[in-house]
């Protein structure tokens, strides 16, 4: 007997709308998808209009529903969320944005950071209460609480306005249901989240150390809860029938995972979209400080996900495609029909790179790139750190460069891998997802790089949301727990490491983890890093 559900995969450059049949196995019957805008703005501001999401959500949907075969919107039995993370969403009492967001990429709030967390003793205060009671400390300019922070100390007008500080998922489940909520993994990534046994709440001491109205701070509920029915007004901007059931869902840190077959302790996948990360999941809270890593809270009560975070990854290769292989992508466009539309064109417009690079030899020929372009977050913490082409020779061409910059997002993750390692057991073979696992050359590249088996998926590109199909099913009683995923998601390919390609990593990678360190000075001067 078939079950539809509709999840949302909600990135930061597009929403992915995917309708599962959800049973036995859980099958992509159809998919939608829709960019926005991602607004850069001076001094290290990244925003988004919340609005336009909304907006993409309703399309994507109505345009789903139409292509579904013939499916009825009365046959959907319940929608949910993945969704990027550590936004900050400001609701006034109306539910609506009182500015636009500020994405997990902004890096304005320096002085808020220094002013919060203090000097000296006070500064180890506030550390170790920080970790006792949440397991992590907002040790980044990019965490929300100072966001909030800078909003209160610029804009007094809108932050009078405040009557729920939400992240992006719960403010379209907000347009969804009337209701401000937060899931566990939202609100840890709050900073001010009390995840000790028996507390699992916001914490009044952390919100008073850190300047924050608790009043602000929305109901939290569980990841699998259905928040409420889907509203008339709603189902109407949506294409769908009243009173449909909307779960709480996940953030993507926590989400990718379970849709990579990687929700049992001891899992380990890698994410490479937009942005990348290492993932393993745990049971113990664990903390690096120093390396800028520690246990998030997983979609799974008791399941701990010990989590390294690179800020631009796949954004890398948009920024080649963007900026470097434009002359490539003329002779492509060219090419292929006229009468399509640029869009269309474009479509496989990174296979036809990749194609173009395949047999540039490892190592890009002594080329190695940096891949900080919006500045870096772990296993170091600098807003200054930037791209870099390392080692360009009379012979080098524009294809090594493109090789390089595959190879440096991968070098990069290796590094935060050996980083995790330090704390826990990550597991021997790693399941490698996103838009980068699309391509055997990537998967291929990375397992080269780390020395271990790499294991892609299914549709890797739709994790998120299958990881939210899953979530689904556990909230209507169809799958009895969220690690069910281990056995309904399944593995399409093994890649094995080359050991001679592993050689010649092995000596870029340490050239690599140099440049951040001897330039770091450099950085700093041109940046205006403190």
């Amino acid at each position: 007997m078939s079950r539809y559900v509709i999840t949302y995969d909600v990135g930061t450059s597009s929403i992915k709308t995917c309708l599962y049949d959800i049973g036995d196995q859980v099958t992509l019957i159809a998919s939608e998808s829709e960019g926005y805008q991602l607004f850069m703005l001076p001094g290290g501001g990244a925003e988004q209009d919340p609005a336009e999401l909304w907006a993409a959500m309703c399309s994507t949907t109505r345009r789903l529903m139409a292509d579904s075969g013939g499916i009825s919107p009365q046959f959907i039995e319940g929608i949910s969320f993945c969704s990027q993370m550590q936004s900050l969403v400001l609701l006034d009492s109306q539910l609506r944005p009182v500015r636009r967001s500020m994405n997990y990429m902004d890096q304005r709030a320096a002085v808020e950071l220094a002013k919060g967390m203090g000097k000296g003793p006070r500064y180890l205060r506030s550390l170790l209460t920080a970790v006792r009671i949440s397991g992590a400390a907002p040790l980044s300019v990019k965490d929300p609480v100072w966001k909030y922070n800078w909003v209160k100390r610029h804009e007094p007008a809108h932050f009078a306005q405040i009557f729920k500080w939400v992240d992006i998922k719960e403010f379209l489940i907000a347009q969804c249901t009337r209701r401000c909520v937060m899931t566990p993994d939202s609100a840890f990534a709050t900073m001010l989240y009390d995840g000790r046994p028996g507390h699992e709440c916001f914490s009044p001491e952390l919100c008073r150390m850190f300047g924050v109205d608790i009043g602000h701070l929305p109901q939290i509920v569980k990841s699998t809860d259905q928040v409420g029915p889907l509203t008339a007004e709603a189902a109407k901007a949506l294409g769908l029938v009243p009173g449909v059931p909307v779960f709480g869902g996940g953030g993507d840190a926590s989400l990718i995972g379970v849709g990579a077959g990687a929700a049992n302790p001891g899992a380990t996948h890698v994410y490479c979209g937009t942005s990348g990360w290492v993932s393993t999941v745990v049971q113990k809270r664990t903390v690096d400080v120093r390396a800028m890593i520690a246990t998030t809270v997983g979609v799974n009560p008791g399941d701990l996900n010990y989590f390294a975070e690179l800020e631009t990854a796949g954004k890398c290769l948009e920024w080649v495609r963007d900026h470097l292989a434009l002359d490539e992508i003329n002779v492509y466009l060219r090419d292929n029909p006229a009468d399509l539309s640029v869009e269309a064109r474009l479509e496989g417009l990174y296979e036809f790179m990749l194609e173009q690079i395949k047999e540039i030899p490892a190592g890009s020929n002594g080329v190695i790139f940096t891949p900080w372009l919006h500045g870096n977050r772990c296993p170091f913490e600098d807003p200054a750190a930037a791209g870099t082409f390392f080692n360009i020779r009379m012979e080098t061409g524009k294809r090594e460069l493109i090789h390089a910059v595959l190879e440096g997002v991968c070098y990069h993750l290796r590094w935060q891998l050996e980083a995790e390692e330090k704390k826990v057991t990550t597991s021997s073979s790693l399941k490698f997802v996103g838009g980068g696992a699309l391509a055997p050359l990537t998967c291929q590249l990375f397992a080269d790089i780390t020395g271990r088996e790499v294991e892609s998926v299914d549709e890797p590109q739709n994790v998120g949301a299958m990881g939210a199909a899953i979530l689904v099913g556990v909230g209507l009683g169809v799958f009895s727990s969220v690690h069910d995923a281990d056995r309904l998601v399944r593995v399409s390919h093994r890649y094995h490491p080359n050991p001679a390609n592993k050689a010649v990593h092995d000596r870029n990678f340490q050239v690599f983890k140099s440049l951040y360190y001897r330039n770091k000075k450099a950085f700093h001067t041109l940046n205006g890093g403190n």
